[in-house]
């Protein structure tokens, strides 16, 4: 008996033969396109399609109030007559809206935030010292003070509180004397500033004391906040309301914090959700505050340098009123331009023992009355000192993933290659199962 095909068989044999062989090359196709780089497949998969387009470039280097909105969103507070203010926020870096966001001002006593990104993590809370005469000479005239005295030995975590609470700058010449040395800690500082990407900062004295030459701004202010509060140590000072203090012979006194939005302080209303961060003044500078709020899932921190309305109270108004706007317009404005992302911070000290809250009617500490230097004399109109900086991009882009991440054209051919042998496959067995199927 012959074995053979009947014509009908072939012609059958040869419409598999064809629908497996395109169906081999749809299968070739589809691996193919699946093994586009992934920058093309983050376009669309179409190549020479456009990218998603740029945020638009920041705006904080032009004068005056610089602010986005989207249809309907509130309008920023017209009464705000700082000479520099700026609202962000504190998890993205968006800058919401600014004033005169680079505009450098003395800075008073929020340069604190710098010292203490600067030293706190050099000196663990734990740490005991007894401090020296000479560590507390050369203290301007009319300094902020928290009493601070010869031949006591205190915890570090004491200091910081002094340096935090009462903003006092007998307590930052002996930190700083602990690290270092005045002028060392100052050079240190300006490095760190430089890290965070502040360019507007120049430091002289490391406690904000008005010296010539000493500069900062909104923006750079905003930065130390903002990566003040990823540091645990940083954030419980800053949100300290009130403490006891070492004083003589093992006695000790109540100290309060002189940030009127977190103690609610001089008739000026606690601002709900505060977590600090410092306030300032001196004669130069007038009134100073970087402050941050939380609200629900969203943190803000807000800097006002030098109100010119009002009162020495008028920056916690104006600071209420930025922070009240920010959180109405979450997610109603574009941002003018982001805080720059700053590196890992090294690993916090030992947390520093809680405080028990000052005893009701213990006498307050030792503190000087405000002089030239700190907390007295009007208010003075700072000077513009801006230069021309990099423009700060709204929101760096992501890069895209390069090629080692996906599968370049060789491994493509091979899946592709694959594909075919494995139609071939088939399309033989469906061949003898068609010869089967036709024998006599």
């Amino acid at each position: 008996m012959t074995i053979g095909f009947s014509f009908r068989t072939v012609a059958s044999r040869s419409a598999v033969t064809r629908a497996a062989l395109a169906c081999s090359a749809v299968c070739a196709a589809g691996l193919l396109a699946a093994a586009q780089s992934p920058a093309t497949a983050l376009a669309g998969a179409v190549p020479g399609a456009p990218r998603p387009a740029t945020p638009p470039r920041s705006s904080l280097d032009q004068p005056g109030t610089q602010v986005r909105p989207r249809p309907g969103a509130p309008d920023v507070p017209e009464d705000v007559s700082a000479l520099s203010w700026l609202v962000a926020d504190a998890r993205t870096g968006d800058i919401l809206a600014a004033h005169n966001a680079h505009r450098r001002l003395p800075p008073a006593s929020t340069l604190k935030t710098l010292f203490a990104l600067t030293v706190l993590p050099t000196l663990p809370g734990s740490t005991l010292h007894t401090v020296r005469e000479r560590e507390l000479e050369g203290i301007g005239a009319g300094s902020s003070m928290v009493g601070v005295a010869e031949g006591i030995t205190y915890r570090v975590a004491d200091l910081w509180r002094g340096v935090f609470l009462n903003s006092g700058n007998d307590a930052v010449h002996v930190l700083a004397s602990m690290n270092g040395g005045w002028t060392s800690t100052a050079a240190q500082m300006q490095a760190k500033a430089r890290s965070l990407g502040a360019d507007d900062t120049r430091v002289v004295s490391p406690d904000g004391y008005d010296t010539p030459g000493q500069v900062s701004s909104a923006y750079d202010l905003a930065v130390f906040g903002r990566d003040g509060l990823r540091n645990p140590d940083f954030a419980r000072y800053c949100s300290t309301a009130e403490a006891m203090f070492p004083g003589l012979a093992g006695t000790s006194y109540g100290i309060q914090n002189t940030n009127r939005l977190l103690t609610g302080a001089n008739g000026v209303e606690r601002y709900p959700g505060l977590i600090g961060v410092k306030n300032g003044y001196t004669t130069n500078a007038g009134n100073t505050l970087v402050a941050a709020a939380r609200h629900g899932g969203r943190t803000l921190v807000v800097t006002v340098m030098n109100p010119q309305a009002g009162g020495g109270l008028t920056v916690y108004e104006e600071a209420r009123s930025l922070l009240d706007w920010g959180f109405a317009a979450a997610g109603e404005v574009d941002p003018v331009g982001t805080l720059p992302e700053a590196p890992a911070a090294p690993p916090a000290g030992p947390s520093a023992p809680a405080q028990p809250a000052p005893r009701p009617g213990r006498a307050a500490g030792p503190g000087r009355a405000a002089g030239p230097g700190s907390a007295a004399g009007p208010a003075a109109a700072a000077r513009p000192r801006h230069s021309p900086r990099p423009v700060n991009s709204a929101r760096p882009t992501a890069a895209a993933p390069s090629q080692d991440e996906g599968l370049d054209w060789s491994g493509a051919a091979e899946i592709a290659g694959a594909a075919v042998l494995g139609a071939a496959g088939v399309a033989l067995g469906l061949r003898l199962k068609a010869a089967r199927s036709g024998r006599g």
